[in-house]
């Protein structure tokens, strides 16, 4: 699972998150590591995009979070990769900045985190480029290694549905 700050003017557009010139380069960062667009559950924080492409006001966070995670809950995903800093503050309150604990490894309770830096800072600041593609060998890693560890587990069964969510 990847989970994003907040949809762009193009992913508005299109209903679809990552579309835009941060959603090429995360497709590319992707397939670096051999993992294909499709076999990922892609979101954001939260679901439509702030007036003026502003940073997502508290309330705002708020309001989505339920929604955010009932996704995280019936995804069960293996490693939920953290694009930027409101991602980080909004799964791992109370955590190091993103500079300090971008690519690492971050286990909570039964979760585990990375936290890497947004494909769009790296597009606005070129020198984070190398940074994003050396954290994402990185996942690479980590993902074999909980996965690794999920199949020693028995199998946990799904949550029951309740109601409609939408998944954007």
């Amino acid at each position: 699972m990847i989970v994003g700050e907040a949809p762009g003017q193009k992913e508005d557009q299109e209903g679809v998150p990552f579309v835009g010139a941060a959603g090429q380069l995360l497709n590319k960062l992707l397939a670096s590591i051999d993992i294909p667009r499709e076999e990922v559950f892609i979101t954001n924080i939260v679901k439509c995009r702030p007036p003026g492409n502003r940073d997502p006001l508290p309330e705002e966070v708020a309001t989505c979070s339920p929604y955010l995670d009932r996704q995280v809950e019936l995804i069960r995903p293996a490693v939920i990769l953290l694009l930027g800093r409101h991602a980080v503050q909004r799964l791992l309150p109370g955590s190091d900045g993103i500079s300090k604990i971008h690519g690492t490894m971050v286990e909570r309770g039964d979760r585990v985190y990375v936290p890497l830096y947004h494909p769009a800072a790296a597009l606005y600041n070129g020198f984070l480029v190398e940074t994003l593609e050396a954290d994402f060998r990185r996942v690479r890693g980590y993902i074999d290694v909980v996965e690794a560890r999920r199949k020693e587990l028995p199998p946990v069964p799904a949550p029951a549905p309740q109601d409609q969510l939408s998944l954007f």
